[in-house]
């Protein structure tokens, strides 16, 4: 990991990719993924359908959501798309600005 450039308890943006904390279930080990590697991403409103109600994991298995025993207060979900049946997907304490850097890096919808 180089340049830093944003990060909170369940994602980290840096010069090369973002990493998402306690991605994998029941270890919480971290998911790497390089903006190369990002075919765009996905901006939902949270809602209690969506996994706003879910701590780690999901009920629909085409994604994914880390752990974030705080995602019952957030709003914005972010889904990546990144060519696997599996979307990788996050609740940042800072939407507008986790989007805006990555605005810069790859599509976001």
């Amino acid at each position: 990991m180089s340049g830093e450039i944003y990060s909170d308890d369940v994602i980290t943006l840096d010069d090369g990719g973002l990493t998402l904390s306690k991605y994998y279930f029941p270890l919480g080990s971290a998911k790497r993924i390089e903006y190369a590697d990002i075919k765009g991403v996905a901006v939902e409103t949270m809602n209690w359908a969506t996994g706003k109600g879910r701590v780690w994991g999901a009920t629909d298995p085409r994604f994914w959501l880390p752990l974030d025993k705080r995602r019952h207060k957030k709003s914005t979900l972010l889904v990546f798309g990144v060519g696997k049946r599996v979307k990788p997907c996050v609740t940042p304490d800072d939407p507008d600005r986790v989007l805006e850097l990555l605005r810069e890096r790859v599509p976001v919808a």
